[in-house]
Parts: structure tokens; sequence; C-alpha cells
């Protein structure tokens, strides 16, 4: 189960990420590896297996 919601606002409970440039558009001065991250009330061990089953599959 994904934790981690892809989102433009990061004022909820859940635990959200946005990736800034995508949001901006290609013609955007933000970094190109720039994540924003905002942890929510979800346990933290399922938002670290989370993370390390996101950076397995890419990697």
């Amino acid at each position: 189960m994904a934790y981690f919601t892809t989102a433009t606002s990061l004022g909820g409970v859940e635990s959200l990420v946005e990736h800034r440039k995508s949001v901006e558009g290609k013609n955007s001065a933000t970094s190109n590896n720039l994540l924003r991250i905002s942890v929510g009330i979800e346990h933290i061990d399922d938002l670290i297996a989370d993370w390390e089953s996101a950076l397995a599959i890419n990697n």
C-alpha cells in the first residue's frame, strides 16, 4: 500500500509529495530534483517502507 500521494497542496493530515517543477511547467527555474515532502499521521514504519519500495523500483 502506498502512503505518500502526489499532491500540489501540502496542508492535509496525510503524507504528500510534490515535484514542484512538474507543477510549475517546463520553463520553471526550480531544480528538477526538488521534492517537497509533507509527513502526515501515518505510522513511521509504514512511511519508511513506502519510500524503500519506491526507491527500489527506480533503481
